[in-house]
């Protein structure tokens, strides 16, 4: 019979997943893997549940090895090219965001995500906590797209849309959306929204009788891509970052740490 932590999940510090997480190991999903794996213990017992909470002063291990010292919230804007999937793996072959990425960063996660035929602004963090806060609706920022599109539409109609619309049983909240000009049998336009669902504009223009050929993130809240070349990637400076994020960004947790003395 294994030593196995308590179930716990009541009381002070941090789900052991999310812990993980933060800590930039893994995604909190696979923690929650490795948990249920065995592969966890906490102060040199076996975790039994991702409920269990977690504080600096207890040692968390996984396969034996101490995790690695929490690293301070950091962000970085990344121009994703088309073509590009926003996934660590993929089962079938196709260029991930990670294949672009310079070899010496941290482990980093995508704040939301592009598909695989957009392109433009990717946030990615190295701190699953932020990442979280950022992707929250309730965050209220701004998502700005440039969209060329095939057809034509009533401005009208995409005026409407500042009320929300329900396509295919699916309700979207409220878009904000202009014609910028007209290019031949092409338009372009700019669209934002606040909580981008999946393919949310692509499904929601081509109800209004539109093809989109080219979808650009061009901001999300405050940060935007700007001159950022294709497939470059830079860091928001720690000054910008807190001026922008303020009560959003996550302290690192204070004291000894998970590590439990270092590799």
């Amino acid at each position: 019979m294994r030593n196995t932590a308590p179930d716990g999940g009541i009381g002070s510090g941090e789900r052991i997943a999310k812990w993980i997480a933060r800590a930039g190991v893994c995604s909190r999903r696979d923690a929650e893997r490795l948990i249920a794996a065995g592969r966890v213990r906490v102060d040199g017992r076996t975790v039994a549940s991702p409920a269990l909470r977690v504080g600096p002063a207890q040692r968390v291990e996984i396969d034996g090895e101490p995790l690695p010292a929490f690293e301070p919230p950091r962000l970085f804007r990344f121009h994703k090219p088309r073509g590009v999937l926003t996934t660590a793996r993929d089962p079938r072959g196709r260029p991930t965001v990670y294949t672009l990425l310079p070899p010496d960063l941290p482990r980093l996660m995508p704040v939301g995500r592009l598909d695989l035929n957009s392109e433009g602004l990717l946030l990615l963090t190295n701190d699953g906590m932020l990442k979280r806060r950022l992707e929250l609706p309730a965050t209220g920022w701004i998502r700005r797209y440039r969209v060329r599109a095939f057809g034509r539409v009533a401005a009208a109609r995409l005026e409407k849309l500042a009320e929300g619309i329900t396509v295919e049983g699916v309700a979207y909240g409220p878009i904000d959306a202009r014609i910028d000009r007209e290019q031949g049998a092409n338009l372009w336009l700019t669209v934002a929204l606040r909580e981008g669902r999946n393919r949310e504009i692509r499904r929601v223009l081509q109800h209004l009788g539109l093809e989109v050929g080219r979808l650009i993130r061009i901001s999300y809240g405050p940060f935007h891509l700007g001159g950022l070349p294709k497939r470059a990637i830079a860091e928001v400076p720690p000054k910008a970052l807190r001026e922008q994020l303020g009560g959003l960004l996550p302290e690192a947790p204070i004291g000894r740490g998970p590590r439990g003395g270092g590799r």
